[in-house]
C-alpha cells in the first residue's frame, strides 16, 4: 500500500511566487513562529549569559515619534538599553520578552564582526578578488572586490526586487524557505550562488545594489580564509554577547547558516548582542570579537548611499550608517541601531502585512530609523 502525501502547507508556493508562513493573511503568525517554519535550521546558545536590570525611563514612551511606532499595528517589540540597563520595553499582546524574532537582514552584522576579524588578522584583503577565495564562483561574482562586495557595491543578475514578484530573490529555493518547483531536485545555497552570472560588475546606479547573496559570499570567504565553520564564528559571537535564549538560524540542506538573513532572537537578546558594537566588539567577561578599529572604519569611511528617499544612510561592510550610529534592518519590518558613542542601543520587531513585505519600505524604515537614531544620541 502506498500512502500518498501533499506539499508542506507552510512551504508550498501559493501566489505572488511566495509560500503561505511570508502571505498577508499568514504573515505574523509565520514571523513569530518563523524558528520552527525553516526546513533547516540550527541553535546556539552561550554557556554565559549578560544580565540585563530594568532602570525604566516612562518619558521614551510618551515621546510622539516613539508612540506612534509602538501603536502600530505591525508593531511586535521595542527594547532601548546602555550597558546591562533596559532603559525602555514595550510588547505586543501576542509577543513578549522571550519570544523569538526573525531579524532577516539584521544577521548580515555579524560578516562585519567576522570580516573585521579576518582582516586583522591579515587571512583577507578588502582589495582581493572574490575568485582568490573561491576559485568556482561564477561570473557574477569572480571579478568584484571582497570591499565592494560587502559594500553593496556590485552589479550583477541577482535581484533583490520585493516590488517583484518575480525578483531572483523570491526564486531562491536552495534555503529551505520555500519548496522547489514540482520535480525540480534542490540545490546547495552555495550552488545556487555559484549560478550567479554577470558581466560588467560596476555599480553605474550612484547607490547601494542590495544583494542577500553577498552576504553569504563573504561568509563563504571568511569559511575558506580562515579554515574555521561558519558555526564556529557563530558560535563565538554568540558567547560574547552573552545571549540568555537561543540563536536559531536558517541553513542550507548541507547544514550552511543563511548569513544574509537567517536568524532570530528575542528582542532583548538583539539587543544584547547591539551592544557588541556599542562597545566595538568587547563582549562579556573580556571576550573580544570582530576588530574595533574595523567597526569604527565602517562608520567614518563608508560606501555608497541607499537609494533614495534613504540616501542621508550609508552602506558599509554590511551595515548601514549616518556617520554616527551604526545597524541594519530585516525584511518586514525590523532594525537594530546601536550609537557607540553614546552606548546606546535600540531594537524594533515588526511584521509588515501587505502584499509585499517591502525590504524596506521607505516610507516606514526613514522615519522608524530617524527616532530610533535620535533615542540613541541622547
Amino acid at each position: 500500500m502506498t500512502l500518498s502525501s501533499i506539499a508542506n502547507p507552510d512551504l508550498a508556493i501559493l501566489y505572488d511566487n511566495q509560500p503561505r508562513w511570508n502571505l498577508p493573511d499568514h504573515r505574523r503568525r509565520g514571523f513569530h513562529n518563523f524558528h520552527t517554519t525553516a526546513r533547516y535550521a540550527m541553535s546556539l546558545r552561550a554557556p554565559r549569559s549578560l544580565p540585563l536590570r530594568k532602570q525604566i525611563d516612562w518619558t521614551i514612551g510618551d515621546r510622539p515619534d516613539v508612540a506612534r511606532f509602538l501603536a502600530m499595528p505591525h508593531f511586535s517589540a521595542f527594547v532601548v538599553v546602555r550597558d546591562q540597563r533596559i532603559l525602555y520595553e514595550r510588547y505586543a499582546p501576542d509577543f513578549g520578552p522571550d519570544r523569538p524574532h526573525p531579524i532577516m537582514s539584521i544577521t548580515k552584522t555579524t560578516l562585519n564582526l567576522m570580516l573585521g576579524r579576518a582582516v586583522a588578522d591579515g587571512l583577507v584583503n578588502l582589495d582581493d578578488q572574490v575568485r582568490k577565495y573561491i576559485p568556482e564562483i561564477g561570473t557574477g561574482y569572480a571579478e568584484a572586490t571582497i570591499k565592494a562586495v560587502a559594500d553593496m557595491n556590485i552589479a550583477n543578475d541577482f535581484t533583490e526586487d520585493y516590488t517583484n514578484a518575480d525578483t531572483t530573490a523570491r526564486r531562491r529555493d536552495s534555503i529551505g524557505l520555500r519548496l522547489p518547483p514540482e520535480g525540480q531536485k534542490e540545490e546547495t545555497d552555495r550552488s545556487f550562488i555559484c549560478g550567479i552570472t554577470g558581466g560588467d560588475l560596476t555599480n553605474h546606479t550612484g547607490h547601494a545594489l542590495y544583494k542577500s547573496t553577498n552576504s553569504d559570499v563573504l561568509g563563504w570567504i571568511i569559511e575558506r580564509a580562515s579554515g574555521r565553520a561558519l558555526r564556529d564564528w557563530l558560535i563565538e559571537i554568540v558567547e560574547a554577547a552573552g545571549l540568555e535564549g537561543c540563536f536559531h538560524i536558517t541553513c542550507d540542506r548541507e547544514g550552511v547558516p543563511l548569513v544574509g538573513g537567517g536568524a532570530c532572537l528575542s528582542a532583548r537578546d538583539l539587543a544584547r548582542y547591539g551592544l557588541l558594537f556599542a562597545r566595538k566588539g568587547e563582549g562579556i567577561d573580556g571576550r573580544r570579537v570582530g576588530d574595533a578599529a574595523f567597526i569604527e572604519d565602517t562608520r567614518r569611511n563608508p560606501g555608497p548611499p541607499m537609494p533614495k528617499p534613504r540616501d542621508w544612510m550609508r552602506y558599509s561592510r554590511q551595515l548601514t550608517t549616518d556617520g554616527t550610529w551604526i545597524g541594519h534592518g530585516g525584511y518586514g519590518g525590523q532594525f537594530m541601531l546601536a550609537n557607540p558613542d553614546t552606548g546606546i542601543v535600540v531594537v524594533y520587531f515588526g511584521v509588515i502585512e501587505n502584499t509585499i513585505a517591502p525590504d524596506p519600505d521607505p516610507n516606514f524604515q526613514g522615519p522608524l530609523v530617524k527616532m530610533m537614531a535620535d533615542l540613541a544620541s541622547e
